[in-house]
């Protein structure tokens, strides 16, 4: 079941029109806006998970929260140049990314930090497959393909526990699954 579930996470019809170019731009701008939203969400949690961290994951959880802002900072610039408002409501699929981390706070350190891991590591391969040097997209699939954010995933893993949380992967994968089902709505 969760090999079914990564593989419908990092394999999607979204991802493979990014890398064919067949993309609309309003699909991949109502994606960039709520993934916006959904960063904003993110380091939120983030920041409230390194508050709590045990000293040996400190580190990788402030270079996490740092990246996030530097994200933000590079969502702006992207829709400034893409004449995109940010200031969208957010959708279903965001709205149930935001209620997974909100009940994560509450949830023992393991279980937070392997679902952060979860969501890095499938949005990492996620965009690996859509990587192709003639997508005109190329510039993000780039971006969020960087080896600094690979290392940045490793880092997790070597914290996450995973072990016995397959009900935990399966909800983060799914949640994935959803949200790029959400820019193709």
């Amino acid at each position: 079941m969760l090999d079914d579930l990564w593989t419908a996470a990092t394999r999607h019809p979204f991802l493979d029109a990014v890398r064919e170019g067949t993309i609309t731009a309003d699909a991949f701008d109502r994606w960039l806006a709520q993934d916006v939203l959904f960063v904003a969400d993110l380091l939120w949690f983030q920041a409230r998970l390194l508050a709590r961290a045990p000293r040996s994951s400190q580190r990788v959880l402030a270079g996490g929260c740092a990246a996030l802002v530097d994200e933000l900072d590079w969502f702006d610039e992207q829709a400034a140049r893409r004449g995109l408002d940010l200031g969208q409501r957010a959708l279903d699929a965001t709205l149930a990314y935001r209620s997974l981390l909100e009940r994560l706070d509450a949830a023992p350190f393991d279980d937070a930090v392997t679902a952060l891991w979860v969501l890095e590591r499938v949005y990492l391969l996620a965009w690996t497959t859509a990587t192709s040097p003639s997508s005109p997209l190329r510039e993000f699939t780039e971006h969020w393909t960087h080896p600094g954010f690979a290392d940045y995933v490793e880092q997790l893993g070597a914290v996450a526990v995973p072990s016995g949380r397959d009900e935990l992967i399966a909800e983060v994968l799914t949640l994935e699954v959803a949200f790029w089902d959400m820019a193709l709505r």
